[in-house]
């Protein structure tokens, strides 16, 4: 592996690195990648190729982000989160050139352990819920509830997924997968301990 370790993370030798980005240790930066002044990225994450993270942007530990992302002002990405190549993440619902909606730049939230197929877009002001699962190429206009799987334009609930991401059958509103229980109340997903 060709590339610099800085301090405690490494960079590849056509990672652009900004003074005053904040990268945790034993980060991985691939090519073409650029972390802008300001952005935060944890511990142990993954930045594949031609990858944006800009100043604003905050990414827990252990994050993959695969090629093509851009992760824009306002958007927060927790522990375990895996982006798919080509996600979009979106800041302003009334874009021009050179100026912010009357609401300015949005935020976005994806939680813990959740995962965002390729090519999949996201509408500002949206939150992942943890552990859901966003297919290919699905449009995100809305919230995802936790272990939820969402798919299409726009995106709908299609099922519930484990931690481990396998599909949850359920008998009577309850499953069961990797020694947890399930329980869907109202649309919303209950781990039962």
């Amino acid at each position: 592996m060709s590339g610099t370790l800085h301090n405690s993370f490494y960079a590849h030798p056509q990672a652009l690195i900004d003074d005053g980005a904040v990268i945790g240790e034993k980060t991985r930066i691939w090519a073409f990648s650029h972390i802008l002044a300001g952005a935060v990225i944890g511990q142990d994450c993954n930045i594949c190729d031609h990858t944006l993270i800009e100043t604003g942007a905050t990414l827990g530990n252990r994050v993959t982000v695969k090629c093509g992302v851009y992760i824009w002002e306002g958007v927060t990405i927790a522990d375990d989160v895996f982006i798919g190549p080509s996600v979009v993440f979106t800041n302003d619902r009334l874009p021009r050139s050179k100026s912010y909606g009357p609401d300015g730049l949005l935020k976005t939230l994806v939680k813990t352990g959740s995962s965002i197929g390729a090519n999949a877009t996201l509408l500002p002001e949206i939150t992942i819920g943890e552990y859901a699962m966003v297919a290919a190429a699905s449009v995100v206009t809305k919230d995802v509830p936790a272990y939820a799987l969402v798919a299409g334009n726009p995106a709908r609930i299609r099922g519930w997924v484990c931690q481990c991401a396998k599909r949850l059958e359920f008998v009577s509103e309850r499953a069961s997968c990797c020694n947890k229980e399930y329980h869907l109340l109202n649309e919303k997903m209950l781990e039962v301990i």
